[in-house]
């Protein structure tokens, strides 16, 4: 087996809730939805997630837990898995990147980054 027998794609989009969010105590909430695809030839299990999360201060968060919003998806090659999840920074912008544990089918285990993406809050021009 090689490494193109184990691959994801993932590509995330990210938007600020201004709704849900009070600037003036330093609450800006943001979700993300997740898209992945299995690009590999062999199936796989998301057991678990890491998460690394900066704000415009330079504060670190990590976030480690089993599966994603709850269920543990099983990809066959060629199949996609979508969630929304969200984040709460106390910055207007900030960096979240990680990584998903992964488990074949042929009891092979692999992490698959997940590409830093950005959080912020949309500027308006006047």
């Amino acid at each position: 087996m090689s490494n193109n027998d184990y691959r994801l794609d993932i590509a995330v989009d990210a938007r600020f809730l201004d709704e849900e969010s009070a600037p003036e105590q330093g609450r800006y909430v943001f979700a993300y939805t997740i898209h992945i695809r299995n690009l590999g030839k062999v199936s796989a299990q998301l057991l678990g997630r890491y998460w690394q999360i900066i704000d415009g201060n330079g504060r670190e968060q990590e976030v480690r837990g089993e599966g994603v919003v709850g269920v543990q998806p099983w990809l066959r090659p060629g199949e996609g898995f979508e969630y929304t999840s969200g984040a709460v920074l106390e910055t207007d912008v900030g960096i979240m990147r990680g990584s998903y544990d992964m488990l074949a089918d042929d009891g092979t285990r692999f992490e698959a980054p997940i590409p830093p993406f950005t959080l912020s809050v949309p500027r308006t021009l006047h």
